[in-house]
């Protein structure tokens, strides 16, 4: 099987980052997720709680607000606001790509997927599952009721979408942004690393 490196975009409570953990180990690659955040708070000089996703969640998702109206976006005003998230996530895709060039791995969310698109050695995956599964999951790490566990991942899964169209221009739902779309409610974490690990078998073999 030829090397990959793969990319795990997930809804909240799929499981994707269990999944990707557990696809790490069993191809004896590195696994990214914080440690990226971590890389480019190095990198840039930059305080790392500035690359939080809380942090960045309730800064970009006030922001969005107030740029839409229905469906017309109105003028963007250039704010340091503005500029600053758009330079925090350029230091991102540097590790993105530092990382990638470095050999087979498994990066976590941030867009991995689309910045790095063209390598035609790149394995992009989307795990998701039903509302239920979600919950059932979620709550499992959350200590909060399961009425606001539900409002949590709605949220989350908000601001994931906002944040990919934001930088990408591109749907987060949509399957073709993807080589893989995964319901991990259907197949169990397992099964997910284990239909990655084929599709990878099948796409070395049939791909020279």
């Amino acid at each position: 099987m030829k090397p990959y490196i793969i990319t795990i975009a997930r809804q909240y409570g799929s499981g994707g980052k269990t999944v990707g953990k557990m696809l790490a180990e069993r191809l004896g690659i590195p696994f990214y997720n914080r440690e990226i955040i971590t890389m480019a708070s190095e990198d840039s000089g930059v305080n790392a709680m500035l690359f939080s996703d809380e942090r960045l969640k309730s800064d970009f998702i006030a922001r969005l607000h107030a740029r839409y109206r229905g469906d017309m976006p109105v003028p963007n005003d250039s704010s340091k606001s503005y500029l600053k998230d758009e330079a925090l996530f350029s230091y991102q895709v540097k590790i993105i790509e530092r990382l990638a060039d470095q050999g087979p791995c498994v990066l976590i969310g941030r867009c991995a997927d689309y910045i790095l698109r063209n390598r035609p050695d790149v394995v992009r995956v989307f795990v998701h599952a039903d509302p239920e599964f979600c919950v059932e999951q979620a709550m499992k790490v959350d200590s909060l009721p399961e009425n606001e566990v539900r409002k949590k991942i709605s949220e989350i899964d908000d601001y994931r979408a906002r944040y990919y169209k934001h930088h990408t221009g591109h749907d987060w739902y949509d399957a073709r942004n993807y080589d893989l779309s995964i319901n991990s409610g259907v197949l169990g974490f397992e099964g997910v690393v284990e239909e990655i690990v084929r599709y990878m078998e099948v796409r070395s073999e049939f791909c020279k």
